[in-house]
């Protein structure tokens, strides 16, 4: 049986880098079908929920047995896992238009953040990601850390970033990089919700 799925998983591996995002968004939409929670996959599948958001929005990919593990607890068949996988079309360029953006579930306990996907195509053999954050105030998370280095542009408002021990408060127009595997976390200690661009460089 294993080696079975394991054919079927080297038939796409060919194009598996540029569908890394595909796969995340494929399992999304099926566990939202039916109506079950990261934590319910993640339960099934053994793993951890953190993984699931993480596969979910493009930031991983799982190994084989991990996969195969995941798309069981979905009840779904690999085959049909796969053909609904999107198919490039050879285009010279990408658009993602604003209907397409999708908001990006948060794993943690996380209080006045949101994350929408604002490029959601398929580059990341590439190795980036871009997403428009909103930070709303009093704002609320522990530290978190990430597999890039981070770019931030401050589209408007104002807001504090806490890197490792240090603090740097960006305004407007301001921009930030720096190494995501250094805990961080923005706050809002303002009255107005803070709104940034995000690039994530993955490493």
């Amino acid at each position: 049986m294993q080696k079975r799925f394991y054919s079927m998983f080297v038939l796409y591996q060919f194009s598996m880098e540029d569908y890394l995002i595909g796969i995340g968004k494929r399992i999304k939409e099926i566990r939202k079908a039916g109506n079950s929670t990261i934590s319910d996959v993640a339960n099934k599948a053994g793993v951890t929920a953190g993984l699931i958001s993480r596969v979910e929005n493009g930031r991983t990919i799982p190994s084989l047995p991990v996969l195969l593990k995941i798309i069981d607890s979905l009840d779904i068949e690999v085959t049909d896992f796969f053909s609904g996988m999107p198919q490039s079309n050879g285009a010279k360029f990408m658009v993602t238009r604003k209907g397409e953006n999708s908001i990006i579930e948060k794993e943690d306990e996380a209080i006045g953040f949101s994350y929408t996907h604002i490029f959601g195509k398929q580059l990341n053999s590439m190795g980036f990601e871009t997403v428009l954050l909103e930070v709303h105030p009093n704002s609320k998370r522990d530290k978190v850390v990430t597999d890039a280095y981070e770019y931030k542009y401050m589209l408007s408002g104002e807001c504090v970033y806490v890197i490792d021990d240090s603090e740097v408060t960006l305004y407007e127009g301001d921009a930030i990089f720096f190494d995501g595997r250094i805990p961080h976390v923005p706050i809002n200690r303002s009255k107005v919700s803070a709104k940034m661009l995000v690039i994530y460089f993955f490493i």
